[in-house]
């Protein structure tokens, strides 16, 4: 039988040939990227380097935010107005580590907008799997800073083949994300550290692209009506302030209990609904900056196996919203292990205070914006537990030689 780098590329897949060729090419820039990666080594320096600019990136968020919103104002809007001519009843959204992330951040409020299924689905699961359905009325929005990861692309292909109206997000113009999709919107971002700013802003981005969408349609059942959007646009342009204000806030003390923490080999992050993706930006940003492992978890299957050990962190992204009994159920249950339970809460919310270890208060919003905000102290507790744990192997170094 004949094998394939990708299945895809097989003879009989609904790609034409300059797809299939576009493919195998990034297949190979992916493969020569692979060898050069930085390590797990604890004095690596490669990945010093770009958690040092991931420090950088971290703090310029707001302003990455405002100008993605600013200079991309009519490409969301002639997106939004491409796109509600087109019948669409089904939104699918495809992307890789942080990407999909995003993509669960934004769910919920695409969903309530707009009164249809919004599924964000991992892209080789799309592209190889759970792509079926797929047909013309069914909106696909694609993202990949780069617009070239692989997986990202097939997705995209495969859309373009089955004949579904595509949307691309990504921070590089003319890549093949950039000049395949139906529609494209610019994430002004850097990426040079490990992606914080480049996330957040793409997340303004689909919110806002949600809020020209709902307006353009106004179906009873999208809840698209002006008072509702204009309430959420101004919360949305908030944002910025508020994440400036939150990276002010809990740095000092992120710093402190990533030092208490260093020496711990794993870390543990929960969140219900748009809370997992803000757990799984945690988790992702501390694997990428140390070489620790880290694990988000869905709040409800935290209950359904042994998930934390004695003496293990985990953090909660708490909101408040419909998860809070649950997220107390799972304090109770991570003290009751025997392990450290870390609380982001909004502010005036003691649901979690006396089942946590630490609380960290957070702007009280709309959960539906939350992630924007409540991921930021775990970009700051991810940069300060590599920084804390590149220390000790300097020390150990020094010590023994």
């Amino acid at each position: 039988m004949q094998q394939y780098a990708s299945p895809l590329l097989s003879t009989d897949t609904p790609l034409d040939d300059r797809s299939r060729r576009l493919i195998e090419e990034l297949i190979r820039r992916e493969y020569e990227k692979s060898l050069i990666l930085p390590t797990d080594d604890p004095l690596d320096q490669k990945r010093r380097v770009r958690v040092g600019y991931t420090w950088d990136e971290m703090w310029a968020q707001p302003e990455m935010i405002r100008l993605s919103l600013s200079a991309e104002n009519q490409a969301i809007q002639d997106a939004a107005a491409y796109f509600s001519s087109t019948d669409f009843d089904r939104l699918v959204m495809a992307g890789c580590g942080d990407s999909i992330a995003v993509m669960i951040a934004v769910r919920s409020f695409f969903e309530s907008l707009l009164g249809i299924p919004c599924e964000p689905i991992q892209a080789l699961d799309f592209a190889y799997y759970y792509n079926y359905p797929l047909n013309p009325r069914t909106l696909v929005i694609v993202l990949s800073s780069s617009g070239a990861t692989t997986r990202v692309v097939e997705a995209l292909m495969l859309a373009k083949a089955k004949g579904a109206p595509t949307l691309a997000l990504t921070n590089t113009v003319d890549s093949p994300l950039w000049l395949e999709a139906d529609q494209r919107i610019l994430i002004h971002a850097e990426r040079k550290g490990w992606p914080t700013q480049s996330s957040t802003a793409a997340m303004a981005i689909l919110y806002q692209f949600a809020l020209e969408l709902a307006r353009r349609l106004r179906r009873p059942s999208t809840g698209g009506h002006s008072a509702e959007t204009d309430t959420l646009e101004q919360a949305l342009h908030a944002t910025p302030a508020l994440i400036g204000e939150t990276l002010q806030a809990h740095n000092d003390a992120m710093r402190l209990l990533a030092e208490e923490l260093a020496e711990r080999p794993l870390y543990l992050f929960a969140g219900g609904g748009p809370s997992f993706a803000s757990a799984l930006f945690g988790a992702a940003k501390v694997k990428e900056c140390s070489p620790a492992h880290a694990i988000a978890i869905m709040l409800e299957e935290y209950h359904h196996y042994n998930s934390q050990k004695p003496g293990e962190p985990l953090f909660l992204v708490a909101p408040a919203g419909p998860g809070l009994p649950r997220l107390l159920d799972t304090a109770r249950e991570g003290k009751r292990s025997r392990g450290y339970i870390y609380s982001l809460v909004s502010e005036g919310d003691r649901t979690l205070q006396e089942s946590s270890d630490l609380l960290f208060t957070l702007p009280r919003m709309d959960e539906r914006l939350s992630p924007m905000v409540y991921t930021i102290p775990l970009h700051l507790f991810a940069y300060h537990v590599a920084m804390a744990k590149f220390h000790l192997a300097e020390r150990l170094l020094s010590e023994h030689g």
